[in-house]
């Protein structure tokens, strides 16, 4: 079977998360930004320290990132914290770098990440056709191109950064039948016009573009090099499939080192479903096992040959299906298993304090796999399975929500859905299992039960259980 085929299969609804496209801010919000022109970017001045030097220089081995006449292998994530404490937690974890989707609150993450030693990858701000931007339209194509040259002017000679993403996953179009459709040919012309601007103006910082993982990928990079040939490296977001990247990059046999700019839990794309269309989520200690095994597999644990490195998705937090799905971290700040995971890559070591594991998350003893269907009003029982490395008491909070109503594509803005008035009752613990009644809402609907386990010290274990309450 070739890769192609492989990849078909891994990814047959043709979707990526990043999961694809991960704003910042909501979809009016960037479009705001454009529309706005140069004269915010061009209100303050670029940074008056010495500017950052990054190169790519081959090796015997393959290639070499190197920074300011020093190797840099890319151990990051994705920022999407805006605060100086979120940015800090990244350095304190091990990791060196961080990327952007957008240039909206770059000058607080530029600030911190100077004081906390982290090269950044910036994202600029280009329109995604998906969301509607017209390729066709020249007008809107020359503002947009104006608006980047000012970014790029502005943040060009900042000390802390370390290169460009051209453009996020502008190979993700979804046609009417939900598989991937090639582009219009005229994103890929606007991006090579945003490249020669760079290589003009800042020679000293590479620049890429975030391929989204589809079906279509390799035909993607294929033309997108055709349009922009000095592109410096290729850039790859990839979930379930992140073990194949490689093979992707040898088939294309392109003389190209390449990022992993996205990598993280499978995607709610590549996860089973119940049989309503509810996608069922991995719990957190299943999450960190397998983004370790992935990551091993796709050489992210020791990157070398053309592989630069990579960046986690998502340092912070994003309601995408769920509250839980992608952050690293819940919404109030909680350190879930996986970034513990990511310390003992970057450091060798896992952090003295670790957070606790969710393993198992039960409705009247039936997986969220069975498609669980409970009677209004009825009493349902839940049972979880946690652990914790340390050994601390775990505090258990249990949570009812409803499910989305409008789901996204590609990452965009998603809406948290409601949390749903319930009633908890007989709280129980029985070794490592711990259980929790509850009554079911009267209402019919698609509803998600979700578990929130604390050590308090900073550490949360995470899972949920979708569930149906049919019509009488």
């Amino acid at each position: 079977m070739k890769l192609s085929e492989r990849v078909f299969v891994v990814l047959s609804l043709c979707l990526s998360s990043s999961l694809l496209q991960f704003s910042l801010a909501a979809t009016a919000s960037a479009a705001a930004s454009a529309a706005a022109g140069t004269d915010a970017a061009a209100s303050a001045p670029a940074s008056a320290s010495a500017g950052s030097t990054v190169e790519l220089l081959r090796a015997d081995e393959g290639w070499v990132l190197q920074v300011d006449g020093q190797p840099f292998v890319v151990h990051g994530a994705g920022m999407g914290y805006e605060d100086e404490a979120g940015i800090a937690s990244l350095a304190e974890a091990g990791g060196n770098a961080f990327r952007t989707w957008g240039t909206q609150h770059l000058d607080v993450q530029l600030a911190a990440a100077k004081r906390h030693g982290l090269k950044v990858l910036v994202g600029l701000d280009m329109q995604k056709q998906l969301q509607g931007f017209d390729y066709q339209d020249d007008e809107a194509v020359a503002h947009q191109l104006a608006s980047l040259q000012a970014s790029i002017d502005r943040y060009r000679s900042h000390p802390s950064l370390l290169g460009w993403i051209i453009a996020n996953e502008p190979n993700l179009m979804i046609g009417s039948d939900g598989a991937a459709e090639q582009p219009d040919p005229a994103v890929y012309e606007a991006m090579a016009d945003v490249l020669s601007y760079i290589h003009d103006q800042d020679p000293d910082h590479p620049a890429t573009v975030a391929f989204a993982f589809t079906a279509t990928l390799a035909e993607d990079v294929r033309l997108a090099l055709q349009a922009m040939p000095a592109l410096d490296f290729l850039s790859f977001q990839a979930y379930g499939a992140l073990p194949v990247v490689a093979d992707l990059v040898r088939e294309l046999n392109v003389d190209l080192p390449y990022m992993v700019t996205e990598f993280g839990p499978l995607g709610h794309w590549e996860m089973p479903s119940t049989q309503w269309g509810r996608e069922i989520e991995e719990p957190s200690g299943a999450k960190a096992i397998g983004l370790v095994e992935r990551m091993h597999k796709a050489g992210l644990d020791d990157p070398r040959g053309p592989l630069l490195g990579g960046f986690a998705f998502l340092w912070g937090h994003k309601q995408e299906r769920t509250p839980t799905w992608y952050g690293l971290f819940t919404e109030d700040g909680g350190r879930t298993a996986a970034v513990d995971e990511l310390t003992r890559l970057w450091t060798g070591q896992y952090p003295a304090q670790r957070a606790p594991s969710a393993w198992n998350l039960t409705l009247n003893e039936q997986p969220a796999g069975a498609s669980v269907s409970l009677a209004p009003g009825s009493k349902a029982r839940a049972s979880l399975q946690l652990s914790d490395p340390n050994g601390d008491d775990l505090s258990v909070r249990w949570q009812l929500m409803k499910e989305v109503e409008a789901r996204s594509h590609g990452g965009h803005f998603e809406a948290q859905p409601d949390s749903v008035a319930a009633s908890f009752s007989e709280h129980t613990r029985t070794d490592d299992r711990y259980g929790v009644t509850l009554l079911v809402p009267v209402q019919p609907g698609h509803y998600r039960l979700y578990a929130w386990a604390d050590d308090e010290q900073g550490g949360v274990a995470t899972a949920n259980l979708p569930f149906l309450v049919p019509a009488p």
